[in-house]
């Protein structure tokens, strides 16, 4: 593969032939002028003279003539003048006045005032000029006539408006197969028909049978839909024409319905083949929503779609294959048996399934012995393909910054929360007192996770920022879940504002810093009451449409499914959940005050907390004395922070003695309700 990779790069770099042509046609027209310009036709004189003045000196016998030469239409004389100083006159004479220069100079030779003179005979260069212009003028408009011709067949151009713009890959170009995509079974089982379909139609065609004309893969981004499609192609060994959905969309009004009919064309001669049309919901959307007419470029593009569709033959070998995230913006013409009549859900990959994937991406990348792709399967719940692929590469990235030779456990852990929160930010410089609230923050959350939620566990808390979080708590699930109870919502939502009751409870004021937590626990009291039918006021009730529509215009007519005032008990019921929540919240902060403490006192001290280390904090009670004692440079950065802290936290103390923990903390068990499950009045 080197020697290949070198013998391409030494190649010189492929001129075009339009490069090439300009170019000698310039130097063609550089040559003509010059040479013009050279012989006196254009460009001026050697000598300012003009035809009279050289006749002048001809016919006058004080002059001596040495030599006389008239070259076409330029005419030399060599003469002395009456002191003997040699002078040259290089003069050039209209085509038309040749003869009458030559009668002169006969009559000057009979008279005795010159000896002789050379002659040639002029040659018409307009003649030429207007022939090589000619010529010129009509290879260069073949020229372009061609260019053109070719940038419209290749989809490209000034005349290619609509001619079909879809890439082209041949059988042999399309190298992936089923076995390159891992996970996606049934996916795969649901697709090999249509390989079986392209590669014996007879036998199809012998049993009455008509395979779908057209398979929709959807799913959420980066599950593999496009690779499957590809897969399609490659096991079938048939063309594969790739082109997008906005592809189709052009200024010009029916340009895109101009191309749908190019695709299928070309589609029919390269049969059996398979057209693939990404994104096809940016032309496929429901017609006569929103704001836009009838007349409207996209829908005239999607009509053009649907009778081509509708006009395959039933022996036509043609597979129309179309990917999207958002199933539910299509037309419903578009979705109706004889069109698309399969509908293949692309899911996300459970944990064997990202644990294959993982092994496909893994393959040119030296993992260290200790590196467990399950264990790293387990703990990217919700990741798709492109997700792990993505980790993997990260992964391996930081290796290199660290000049490391393989990819350890630390990099695929940093790899892993890079991709969920972004990079972090080492080099912000975090206060004292940001780090003090930032670390009893997360700390609450992480608690909080700890002691509801068994069916999850926390991987790492730190309060360096990342992304726009000044600092998170990631956790894992223990399992991979298709459903959620409703204990598990509730837990949800008191992890959620773990943060907020750990600010009140021991800093004694709160932040801004759980406005992303709030909103999270909102939207899932809302989720619980409106769509899942889970508060006990509106058991197995539910509100509002499930499929929420994404138009403008198709949202003017929509009234509230229910009246204002169960809106308002509605309100009050999601207030009930969050602040029965809240109270539960602080409740088990207030139980687990030491544990509170000591990850709060190691955050400070590390910035960042792992998952084993955290269970030894939580086991532990708080107790820090084995971590310190594994660890004497924190012990001893412990202890000058400490001390240099010593005296601000007497003075703040001094200044305000009417809050501390302790007391926060008995006024909020005096505060706790005695059954909090129960609603309050």
């Amino acid at each position: 593969m080197e020697n290949n990779s070198k013998r391409n790069n030494n190649k010189p770099p492929r001129i075009s032939s339009s490069f090439t042509f300009y170019a000698l046609l310039l130097l063609v027209l550089i040559f003509l002028a010059s040479y013009l310009a050279n012989t006196g036709m254009i460009g001026g004189n050697r000598d300012k003279k003009t035809l009279a003045d050289v006749m002048s000196y001809i016919e006058n016998p004080a002059y001596e003539k040495e030599s006389i030469q008239v070259n076409g239409t330029t005419v030399i004389v060599e003469y002395k003048d009456e002191s003997g100083v040699s002078h040259i006159v290089n003069q050039s004479v209209p085509y038309e006045y040749v003869d009458d220069l030559i009668d002169r100079l006969d009559a000057a030779k009979k008279d005795g005032l010159i000896d002789d003179f050379d002659y040639k005979e002029p040659f018409d260069w307009s003649i030429v000029i207007n022939l090589a212009f000619a010529i010129g003028s009509a290879v260069l408009l073949i020229f372009l006539i061609m260019n053109f011709s070719k940038q419209a067949k290749d989809g490209g151009g000034v005349f290619s408006f609509g001619s079909n713009k879809a890439r082209l890959s041949s059988p042999n170009e399309v190298k992936v197969r089923f076995d390159d995509v891992a996970g996606s079974i049934e996916e795969k089982e649901e697709l090999s028909e249509i390989v079986d379909f392209l590669k014996n139609p007879k036998k199809y065609a012998a049993l009455g049978a008509k395979i779908p004309k057209g398979v929709l893969l959807h799913g959420v981004p980066g599950t593999g839909k496009t690779l499957l499609a590809r897969a399609v192609a490659g096991e079938a060994g048939v063309p594969f024409f790739y082109i997008s959905g906005s592809d189709f969309v052009e200024m010009l009004v029916g340009a895109g319905a101009s191309r749908v009919r190019s695709l299928f064309a070309d589609a029919k001669k390269a049969a059996p083949c398979v057209i693939f049309i990404d994104e096809i919901d940016a032309v496929g959307r429901k017609r006569g929503a929103g704001l836009g007419g009838g007349n409207d470029e996209r829908e005239q593009t999607l009509n053009q779609i649907l009778v081509e569709m509708d006009g395959f033959d039933s022996n036509t070998n043609i597979i129309v294959i179309a990917a999207t995230n958002r199933v539910d913006v299509l037309d419903p013409a578009l979705l109706r048996p004889g069109r698309f009549d399969r509908r293949v859900m692309v899911n996300e990959p459970d944990s064997d399934e990202r644990e294959a994937i993982l092994k496909i991406h893994a393959k040119n990348k030296p993992l260290s012995k200790d590196v467990s792709l399950h264990e790293v399967a387990l703990s990217t719940s919700g990741f798709t393909g492109a997700d792990l692929a993505n980790l993997l590469n990260e992964a391996a990235l930081l290796s290199a910054r660290r000049n490391k030779k393989e990819i350890t456990p630390l990099e695929i852990s940093d790899a892993t929360f890079r991709v969920m929160m972004g990079p972090e930010k080492n080099s912000k410089k975090l206060t004292d007192r940001a780090k003090r609230l930032t670390s009893y923050h997360e700390a609450g959350h992480a608690v909080i996770l700890r002691a509801v939620a068994d069916y999850q566990k926390v991987d790492r808390v730190t309060i360096i920022p990342a992304g726009r979080a000044g600092g998170f708590t990631a956790y894992k699930p223990k399992e991979d879940l298709d459903y959620y109870t409703e204990k598990m919502l509730m837990d949800s939502i008191m992890v959620s504002l773990g943060g907020r009751a750990a600010e009140e409870l021991f800093l004694g004021e709160i932040s801004t810093g759980a406005s992303s937590d709030l909103q999270h626990c909102n939207r899932i009291a809302s989720a619980m009451i409106k769509k899942y039918g889970l508060s006990p006021k509106f058991r197995n009730m539910v509100f509002g449409d499930e499929n929420d529509e994404v138009f403008v215009g198709a949202s003017f007519g929509q009234v509230q499914p229910y009246s204002d005032e169960t809106a308002a008990e509605i309100d009050k019921e999601i207030q009930r959940i969050i602040d029965e929540c809240y109270e539960k919240t602080k409740q088990v902060l207030i139980e687990k005050k030491n544990v509170m403490e000591g990850l709060a006192t190691r955050l400070m001290d590390v910035l960042k907390v792992d998952g084993p280390e955290f269970e030894e904090i939580f086991v532990k009670d708080g107790d820090l004395t084995d971590i310190i004692a594994r660890d004497p440079h924190t012990k001893e950065q412990a202890k000058t922070e400490a001390s240099a802290e010593a005296v601000p936290a007497e003075e703040e103390k001094k200044q305000d003695d009417s809050w501390s923990i302790d007391s926060a903390i008995n006024e909020a068990v005096n505060k706790t309700p005695e059954s909090p499950s129960e609603p309050q009045a």
